[in-house]
């Protein structure tokens, strides 16, 4: 198993919640933690000693939007090490550019439905 240790920040909180059973579901073993404010997980994340080995990160959010966020991390030396899949609808192009940049090393839209959630899920975590 590749990542043991997930973050997702989403402001979302019934998104989060069906992200992260789904995420309990595919494997059970992962420590997933959510948090719904963008500034407090910079906040968090800049403090903690034990690194999340991957962050799911929603694009559309209030007080900072993904491409602030992952402005941020990737200033940071600490942070900016650590994968990030980038989810929700950002245009194409912006999306490319992210991905060019290795500032994300995935982009995957919101699925409209838990299967097919926990079928993306199985691809990128295990």
């Amino acid at each position: 198993m590749l990542y043991k240790n997930i973050l997702l920040v989403d402001d979302d909180p019934d998104d989060a919640e069906i992200f992260m059973e789904a995420v309990g579901f595919v494997n059970e073993k992962i420590i997933m933690r959510h948090i719904d404010n963008p500034v407090k997980a910079l906040q968090e994340l800049e403090t903690l000693e034990n690194l999340p080995d991957l962050i799911f990160l929603d694009y559309n959010m209030p007080l900072m939007n993904g491409k602030d966020f992952l402005q941020q991390i990737k200033s940071k030396e600490k942070l900016r090490s650590i994968p990030v899949i980038l989810i929700s609808t950002p245009s194409e192009e912006f999306v490319f550019d992210l991905l060019e940049k290795r500032e994300i090393i995935r982009y995957m839209s919101k699925p409209s439905s838990y299967n097919e959630l926990v079928r993306m899920l199985k691809e990128l975590i295990l």
